[in-house]
């Protein structure tokens, strides 16, 4: 049974916005007290969190579909409708937020770290909130945005101080056991370790975190083995630690060619792991033989540049010199890290000319406008409302999309669409002019929206024609 998880898919899908109301106040002799339909609720957020108590992506994995609660709709005599819930989900430290096309989205760092998944929808306005001077009792109400949905990709990314890296079996998990309170699963076969174990290591006054990766082999980097599905989580380390078994039984195999194998490696990876710090430990030095290669390689790796460090994590040998050089080498690393400045909150006022709107007219004669204000408008709208469509005409009029649509050469009687191509508004646009009291009749009915339509009609005409045309050229018979 899976029991660590750090990759999955996530859908995160958040509330809906409630419905606003549309309702009439009426009390004895006063039946027509005014409007009092009260708005919807926002829908919940799907927000990530981080947990220092998580550790693996597991959850997510059985369950990757994830819901926050919708608002509630509004009701009559002033009442808003409840908020939907929000959605919290715990994540492991160091997990990296991304989409489906691999771009970085958020990178979750430390304790309480937050990410917005999903953003909820707004509530629509009751007809007592869209009252005015020219409308005094509408009869309409705007619906509740839908809810953010969204498909992302979860990566675990270990956060450790010093990462162990090298060949199966060659003592890692043994190594961390001894130098920490972890209780990784060891045997004498390969690929033991089948997920990254963390142990606390205290050497002095520097407290500092390993990580025992599992065993990399050649083409680790191209995905052979274990090791592609587990090198990012070596990415956050600022100490690797090269392991090598100086024991091995197999004959093509010896510590220095075991070194040069994993370096390739981490080279063809990247990810900036070319500059990090390097140790390396001859392991299993109890052996018999194992002391007499470690002596006879030393002088070669030290050439090289490397610290070189003799241990033997069942006999408890060169232990203690060990942990104190990796936790110099950390305390090093941190220094040089800069300092986090605290999070300066940057406004970014939008320029005064601009419209917050685009007006584009494609290929196929549609003119098409896109902007954050326009697209909600038209998911607010209810078009089975006369008067609803016709306060959506006023807004877009006040906006000023009606002047871009003219000055992008747009006539009566031709196509405009407002939102994304696979979720657009399509209509025939007529130029309106802003409603007063004095345009609109009963409640829910709008009056422009049943005036005669030339340029519409000249279009149903010619299509006419040519159907016309068609039918008697297909019923010609020549001599």
């Amino acid at each position: 049974m899976t029991t660590f998880v750090d990759r999955v898919e996530l859908h995160a899908a958040a509330g809906n916005g409630g419905h606003g109301c549309a309702s009439v106040h009426r009390e004895k002799f006063k039946p027509l007290g005014g409007p009092d339909g009260g708005n919807g609720g926002r829908g919940g957020d799907v927000i990530l969190v981080v947990d220092q108590d998580v550790t693996t992506l597991l959850d997510y994995h059985h369950s990757p579909h994830r819901k926050a609660t919708n608002g509630q709709p509004g009701a009559g005599d002033n009442r808003s409708g409840k908020d939907g819930q929000d959605l919290i989900l715990p994540v492991p430290d160091g997990t990296v937020v991304l989409d489906k096309a691999g771009n970085v989205l958020a990178d979750l760092v430390g304790q309480g770290t937050t990410f917005v998944a999903g953003q909820g929808g707004r509530g629509g306005l009751g007809n007592a909130a869209l009252a005015s001077a020219r409308r005094k009792a509408p009869g309409f109400a705007l619906l509740g945005v839908p809810g953010e949905e969204r498909d992302i990709v979860l990566e675990l990314k270990t956060v450790a101080d010093v990462a162990l890296v090298g060949y199966p079996s060659a003592g890692k998990s043994s190594l961390i056991s001894v130098l920490s309170a972890a209780k990784p699963k060891i045997a004498d076969y390969p690929f033991t370790t089948l997920v990254p174990n963390l142990g606390v290591v205290t050497a002095g006054s520097t407290v500092y975190t390993v990580a025992d990766v599992p065993g990399l082999i050649p083409g680790a980097s191209q995905g052979r083995g274990l090791g592609l599905e587990f090198l990012r989580h070596v990415e956050r380390c600022s100490v690797l630690v090269h392991v090598l078994d100086t024991a091995t039984l197999e004959s093509d195999r010896d510590p220095v060619s075991d070194l040069d194998v994993i370096e390739a490696e981490l080279r063809e990876y990247g990810a900036g792991l070319e500059n990090r710090p390097r140790v390396v430990v001859l392991n299993k030095i109890d052996v018999p033989d194992g002391q007499d290669l470690a002596d006879l390689v030393r002088p070669d790796l030290e050439e090289r540049g490397y610290r070189v460090f003799e241990v033997s994590a069942v006999a408890h040998k060169g232990l203690k010199e060990l942990s104190f050089a990796l936790a110099e080498l950390v305390s090093e690393a941190r220094a040089a890290k800069p300092k986090e400045e605290a999070t300066r909150i940057v406004i970014r006022p939008k320029a005064v000319d601009d419209s917050g709107f685009t007006v584009v007219r494609e290929d196929d004669g549609i003119f098409r406008v896109r902007g954050e204000k326009p697209e909600r408008w038209v998911r607010q709208t209810d078009f089975n409302n006369d008067e609803a469509v016709g306060y959506l005409a006023d807004r877009l009029n006040r906006l000023g999309v009606e002047d871009e649509l003219m000055k992008a050469g747009a006539r009566a009687g031709d196509g405009v669409a407002i939102g994304p191509e696979e979720n657009a508004v399509v209509f025939d646009w007529e130029p309106t002019m802003m409603a007063g009291a004095e345009m609109l009749g009963r409640r829910g009915e709008d009056h422009r929206l049943e005036a005669p339509r030339p340029a519409a009609q000249r279009r149903r005409d010619r299509e006419a024609e040519r159907d016309e045309a068609q039918r008697a050229y297909d019923d010609f018979e020549p001599f």
